[in-house]
């Protein structure tokens, strides 16, 4: 190339001025290719983007999922809930499940399990003021208000004031830079599958070949790797928290994902 040619190129990009969304994203995109930026960087700018366009029920916890304390709990059984879920916060309900009092930090729970200071503790006494969010806010909004607040929870209440579920500071980033693991996520492989009553849980990580050989199943497919590979093959997008699928004889339940990925899925056989 030229230096004459090399010197339009760089003006052409110089005057060239996205217009709409997908003009930036595309520019974007064309930036990774020729390495101006790396694809983490681009794959988060992105995410921005997409944050300043999302609402709140679209990533959040729905009200079935919330992992809640009860103001008539006793503390060892508080501390019980702290140790099997492994949150760092737990929104605290009323006696009748009508109202959330409160957030729990699990931390404030230390002082009082030594014997000494059992007889000080007061469940109302540690709980901090709750953020109370619309499911049809934007996410960039409540990100300025937790934020501004110095919070990292929110209940998301539906358009007639009820209970729709919880959302976190740390769900908006994962749509920023993907899935955020801390000390307790837990990536070994006799973890992949977990037992409950009436349904499994999976990570999407888990490979078809070791699906098959633990539900004695036939899903295997030459085109995937992974069980969230053939989900989302089968429908078509990444899904969002709380889609659903049929493969047979499995009912696929998506329980956390990302703009990127799934990452868990409740199963349940379909009986014949």
């Amino acid at each position: 190339m030229t230096f004459k040619e090399l010197k339009k190129k760089i003006f052409a990009r110089l005057l060239r001025r996205p217009h709409t969304r997908e003009e930036l994203l595309n520019t974007l995109r064309e930036a990774e290719q020729e390495h101006l930026v790396d694809h983490d960087a681009e794959g988060m700018l992105e995410g921005v983007l997409q944050v300043s366009q999302m609402q709140i029920r679209d990533i959040m916890v729905p009200r079935s999922q919330m992992t809640i304390i009860h103001e008539d709990e006793s503390f060892d059984d508080i501390v019980l809930h702290v140790i099997e879920n492994l949150h760092s916060r737990y929104p605290v309900m009323n006696k009748d499940r009508t109202k959330i009092l409160g957030i729990l930090l699990a931390k404030n729970l230390l002082q009082y399990t030594v014997e000494t200071e059992r007889s000080k503790f007061s469940l109302h006494n540690i709980l901090q003021q709750p953020i109370i969010a619309p499911e049809s806010q934007n996410l960039d909004k409540l990100l300025k208000t937790l934020k501004k607040q110095r919070s990292h929870m929110a209940i998301v209440i539906d358009e007639y004031g009820e209970i729709a579920g919880l959302i976190t500071m740390e769900d908006i980033f994962e749509q920023i830079v993907g899935d955020i693991e801390d000390e307790s996520d837990d990536d070994d492989d006799d973890d992949d599958i977990k037992e409950y009553d009436n349904y499994h849980v999976i990570k999407a990580t888990l490979s078809i070949e070791n699906f098959d050989e633990y539900f004695e199943s036939e899903l295997n497919n030459e085109q995937c790797e992974t069980i969230g590979g053939l989900v989302i093959k089968h429908l078509g997008h990444v899904p969002k928290r709380g889609e659903e699928i049929t493969i047979a004889p499995f009912t696929f339940k998506v329980l956390h994902s990302d703009k990127r990925r799934i990452r868990l899925l409740q199963i349940s056989k379909i009986e014949d």
